[in-house]
């Protein structure tokens, strides 16, 4: 959701985002309809003044001067109803076109029609260099996994579906592992963890800006009115939801450790094989709430990238970063790289994180403002916070590169030097 006020001063410009982002939206629509709002409200607010009015004058009237001002009565509250309905009939497309407008990309975004024009910035690392063994005799993931027995998809198959997999063994202490030793690093900055809802409603939803558009394909339905989270960014972010903070007590450092389920909509027949695109994962979600300053929120921007950074350079796994264009970033972003890290069974970088700011889009669907002080310290007025949420750590799609780069002429895999302490010292998983 956006400031009606700026849409008003600026609609070309809200109509260059949409196309950018392609999104279909007749912002000359929506400003109609707001102008039919505003000029209904007046009227409305008239008829219900005289309406009050003699509500307040029958009880002291008597005989036939009551009962005409009870025919006045009736015919103000039938033309009160009629003006009511009519708002309503305008306000109803007027919400919702309003939760399909697009924040406007800051200028340094690139502009593109989807993921093929996302722009290269950094890199970090060697995948020349990355594997212990000769690319030749080099197996992927899925075939370390089952021949050390930390993984299972076959079973999980007959279980969940497909894209589904049993992680086990030492399978299962590598995921835990990992999620520990972000949790710590995360905690170790300060850094307040969440262990949030696996489930929330519509309005949590709609409020962080995944309802209603196609991101609600993704989602999994429950039949309670609830839906199962693809991040812990819904249920974090909402956490403030309808609070006024005090600015003293910005930016709220949080991350949010949780199982996610997506349903993978639209990605029929696309790595349909391992795990680089499961219903099913474990994630630590960064999310910042922040004063409404862009120079500050881009400076958390960097904070929160540089974290997901040190986890991966802790990790010596080889990694690029990519502005993301316009049509591949969605509607609430104003700005967002993503993390690619080097996957060699995929001869390719391969998305693991995700860094992005939405400016006040989601503090306005959620209500979350803060007190702004002058100088005496005293609140002069009250601001929609700034939101930033990044991807931290993801797994198991992060164990592709880990168990490929990390694996050994005999089959084995070398436990990565930082997560050894949370796997009781252990080297190398081996049979």
């Amino acid at each position: 959701m956006i400031d009606l006020n700026d849409l008003r001063a600026r609609p070309d410009a809200y109509k260059k985002a949409a196309k950018d982002k392609n999104i279909t939206i007749d912002i000359d629509a929506l400003l109609k309809l707001d102008d039919e709002r505003k000029a209904l409200i007046p009227g409305i607010e008239h008829a219900r003044s005289l309406q009050n009015e003699a509500n307040k004058l029958i009880p002291t009237l008597k005989g036939d001067e009551k009962q005409e001002q009870l025919k006045e009565l009736k015919a103000k509250s039938l033309e009160l109803k009629a003006l009511e309905a009519e708002l309503k009939n305008v306000e109803e497309p007027w919400k919702e076109m309003q939760l399909m407008l697009p924040s406007i990309p800051l200028d340094r975004v690139p502009v593109g029609k989807d993921d093929s024009e996302n722009v290269e910035v950094f890199k970090w690392g060697d995948p020349s260099t990355a594997l212990r063994v000769p690319a030749d005799a080099a197996k992927d993931h899925i075939t370390l996994g089952e021949n050390l027995d930390m993984l299972d998809f076959k079973r999980a198959a007959t279980v969940g579906g497909s894209r589904s997999y049993y992680l086990k063994g030492e399978g299962a202490r590598l995921q835990q592992a990992l999620m520990r030793y972000t949790m710590d690093h995360l905690h170790s900055k300060g850094w307040t963890l969440f262990c949030p809802p696996l489930m929330a409603n519509f309005e949590a939803f709609m409020g962080t800006g995944f309802f209603p558009g196609a991101d609600q394909n993704n989602i999994y339905s429950l039949d309670d009115g609830l839906y199962l989270i693809g991040t812990s960014e819904v249920t974090v972010c909402s956490y403030h939801r309808d609070e006024i903070l005090k600015e003293e007590d910005l930016p709220k450092r949080y991350a949010g450790y949780s199982a996610c389920f997506r349903r993978e909509a639209g990605s029929y027949g696309k790595d349909t094989k391992g795990l680089y695109r499961v219903h099913q994962f474990e994630k630590v979600e960064q999310v910042v709430l922040c004063k409404a300053d862009q120079e500050e929120a881009m400076k958390m921007f960097e904070e929160i990238r540089q974290n997901a950074e040190e986890v991966l350079q802790a990790l010596k796994l080889p990694y690029r970063i990519i502005d993301v264009c316009t049509g591949d970033m969605g509607k609430g972003k104003v700005f967002m790289q993503d993390i690619e890290t080097w996957m060699p069974s995929r001869g390719s970088y391969g998305e693991t994180h995700s860094c992005s700011y939405l400016g006040d889009f989601q503090a306005r669907r959620l209500n979350m403002r803060y007190e702004e002080s002058g100088s005496g310290g005293a609140p002069v007025a009250r601001r929609y916070v700034h939101t930033l949420n990044n991807t931290c750590i993801a797994s198991p799609r992060i164990l592709i590169p880990i168990m490929e780069i990390y694996q050994n002429a005999d089959g084995s895999i070398t436990v990565p030097e930082v997560l050894r302490p949370y796997m009781g010292g252990l080297e190398r998983i081996e049979k």
